[in-house]
């Protein structure tokens, strides 16, 4: 089959297409043809090695730890199961379907995610690849299109894990940085269906794209931000769904109402913040981090997903042999949506 993998951390010339064999499915394991997979930011930071360690930030990383190289890159699959390793549910057979990347610590429905497919396993940027059972979501009959289904796990997963963690409920106010990427589009999205206000910080050139996901009111993040956000909302923020950090926190913490919840789940603007720890226990907030989700909110947005009540926005598709062509432009930031890539 053709794949796309890296073969070092470094720059887009890293990635290579070859010819390699097909995985065979192991037990409980099924082969997926890959009909469309998706990127996200984590292909970019995986590929440069930019996720630090624990004691070195400075570290060439994987998305958890050290790459075995080389590795197939992609997280976010959706295909046809075409084969079936022993135990495997035969009723699999045939059936459209999204793979859950993630690698979990546990088994059960709140287990934590400890890897990623594409990172700590090969994944998607391929004609084939295998999954475990219990990671395949039937999605036959939903009206989505398979670039759509291909663009929720990673992007969708993570704003489903950050709503979930900060508890966002019905009425209440969210701001929601870096709006118009895919885990802030996402997040508009599925606070906007849950009954939230949501606040979308995104650029002028991208308020029309960001409103229309379901924003209700769209903050340019060129202007004074910190003024835009007391002017709409000014008794406070409920919760914040942040991938940007930085200088985003630093300034913002104090526009959280009492009790509310910071979720961060990107440090796209800096992970070396600072601030006023009295905020916090002077008024009972909250800083979370999440990471991804749980196996019952992938199962929860696998319903969303079945019931059409999130749609992903696709930005632009790329044939497989375009992956380097398709991260550069995932890089430079200029398009409201996702990219995926057709094997």
């Amino acid at each position: 089959m053709r794949a796309v993998r890296i073969r070092a951390h470094g720059g887009p010339e890293n990635l290579e297409s070859v010819d390699v064999a097909v995985p065979a499915p192991q037990p409980g394991e099924v082969l997926v043809e890959v009909s469309a997979v998706a990127l996200n930011n984590t292909d970019l930071w995986t590929r440069e090695g930019a996720y630090g360690s624990p004691d070195d930030p400075q570290a060439l990383s994987g998305w958890r730890g050290p790459v075995d190289f080389p590795r197939i890159q992609g997280a976010d699959v959706a295909g046809t199961v075409v084969a079936l390793g022993a135990g495997a549910d035969p009723r699999l057979l045939g059936c459209r379907v999204v793979v859950d990347p993630a690698i979990y610590d546990a088994e059960g429905p709140h287990a934590n995610p400890v890897g990623l497919m594409g990172s700590e396993r090969d994944g998607g940027y391929a004609e084939y690849v295998t999954a475990p059972v219990e990671r395949v979501h039937d999605m036959t009959r939903s009206p989505l299109t398979d670039d759509q289904l291909a663009a929720l796990p990673t992007a969708y997963g993570t704003a489903l894990g950050m709503i979930e963690r900060g508890r966002l409920r019905k009425g209440e106010t969210v701001l929601v940085s870096g709006a118009s990427g895919g885990v802030g589009l996402a997040s508009v999205q599925i606070a906007g269906a849950r009954g939230a206000r949501v606040l979308a910080i995104s650029s002028g050139a991208k308020t029309d794209a960001v409103r229309a996901a379901g924003a209700d009111e769209v903050l340019d993040r060129t202007g004074d931000l910190i003024g835009q956000v007391r002017a709409a909302a000014p008794g406070g923020i409920d919760v914040v769904l942040d991938v940007v950090a930085g200088r985003t926190v630093t300034d913002g913490l104090p526009l959280l109402r009492e009790g509310g919840r910071w979720v961060v789940a990107g440090a796209l603007g800096g992970y070396d913040v600072a601030f006023d720890v009295r905020r916090l226990y002077l008024h009972n907030t909250q800083v979370i981090g999440s990471s991804m989700h749980t196996p019952a909110h992938f199962a929860l947005l696998m319903d969303m997903a079945r019931r059409a009540e999130v749609r992903p926005v696709i930005a632009a598709a790329f044939p497989l042999d375009q992956a380097a062509r398709a991260q550069e432009q995932l890089a430079t930031r200029r398009h409201v949506g996702k990219i995926v890539l057709h094997p």
